[in-house]
Order: C-alpha cells, then sequence, then structure tokens
C-alpha cells in the first residue's frame, strides 16, 4: 500500500514561486536591478588593498644596453639578476615584473634572454616602458588640488606689521615688548612640590 503523503505547495502555487524566485535571480548587471550589494552600505566601502610589486622592473633603456656576445655577468649587471632561472632550462633567464595596485589595472612585463653556453643569444620580451614612463604611471591619480603659495607676499608682510586698530595701546605695547626679546613670563610649576 503506498503512502500517499502530500507535503508542499499544490503545483500551480509551486509554479508561481519558482517564477518568482527565478525573477530574483537575474544578473546583478542589469541595468535598474536591485541586489544586496547595492542596498548594503557596507558594500558601499572599499577596504584599502597595498601595491604588490613582485618581480624586477626592467626598462626600456636597459634593454637597449644588451647586445648578442655578452656574458652571463654582464647581462646580470644590466639586468639584475633574474627572477626564475631553472635547472632544466640553464640557458634561459626570465625577468618577469607584475605590479597590482588599487583602482589601477593590473600591469605585468615579462623579458626573456636566452644564452648559448655564457654567450648570451638572443633576447625578447614584451615592450618596455622607459623609467619616466613608468614613473609617470606610478604617480597618485588623486589630485588634493592647487598648494599655496609657500612665501608671504611684500603686502601680506606690511599688513602684518601694522598693529590693528581693534587693538588697545597696552595690548600693542605689550606685543612689542615680547618681540623686543624681554623674556617670558614664569609660571607656577603644574605639580606640588616633592616633601
Amino acid at each position: 500500500m503506498p503512502a500517499n503523503h502530500h507535503f508542499g505547495l499544490p503545483p500551480a502555487l509551486a509554479a508561481v514561486a519558482l517564477v518568482v524566485l527565478a525573477g530574483c535571480s537575474s544578473p546583478s548587471g542589469t541595468a535598474g536591478s536591485f541586489n544586496a550589494d547595492s542596498i548594503n552600505p557596507v558594500s558601499w566601502i572599499t577596504p584599502y588593498k597595498a601595491d604588490v610589486i613582485q618581480g624586477n622592473f626592467v626598462s626600456k633603456e636597459q634593454v637597449e644596453q644588451l647586445r648578442a656576445g655578452m656574458t652571463r655577468e654582464q647581462v646580470k649587471a644590466v639586468l639584475g639578476t633574474p627572477l626564475l632561472t631553472s635547472l632544466f632550462h640553464a640557458d634561459r633567464w626570465d625577468y618577469v615584473f607584475t605590479l597590482q595596485r588599487q583602482g589601477v589595472k593590473p600591469q605585468a612585463y615579462k623579458y626573456t634572454v636566452h644564452f648559448k653556453g655564457d654567450v648570451l643569444e638572443r633576447f625578447a620580451g614584451d615592450a618596455m616602458p622607459s623609467e619616466t614612463e613608468f614613473i609617470a604611471q606610478l604617480v597618485n591619480r588623486r589630485k588634493l588640488g592647487k598648494v599655496p603659495p609657500l612665501e608671504a607676499t611684500e603686502a601680506q608682510l606690511k599688513a602684518a606689521e601694522k598693529p590693528s586698530a581693534g587693538q588697545p595701546d597696552a595690548a600693542r605695547g605689550a606685543s612689542a615688548d615680547a618681540s623686543a626679546g624681554e623674556p617670558a613670563k614664569a609660571y607656577p610649576p603644574l605639580e606640588s612640590p616633592a616633601r
């Protein structure tokens, strides 16, 4: 005797529930859609992510110094120690540099040099930026505004020397005496003397 248990919703109500749930799972990239991340204020805050720099940067100027026939030591003097060397490929050095910064597209550069024995045979890789181009890429994109001049003009200096009209004569005299080099007043100590 089969057990005829009825757990769940009637078929028509289950179909409506599935349609509603399917509508809630639309891709978050669609226009006009709301999801938990767009409503949650915690998702508005971007945490600080440290810059991740790996490898050794090889500049365009360094690549231009390479010549076929250089020794390994000469190549190492120009490019630095390679990031990757392999026991299985002893005649190949790989220079890889990656930079990941918050708010900036990750950068990756790769350059490979091949040796025949102890002599540089060939070299190839990505188009490397010059040192000045690379430093310009590192400059922070956020501008804080125009820096005010740090020196006072002659007019500002003269205006600072003139006593203000609202200042009483006694206060003017006291400020003039203090600026003349008189010692400052001595104040009592903040702590009581030791007994």
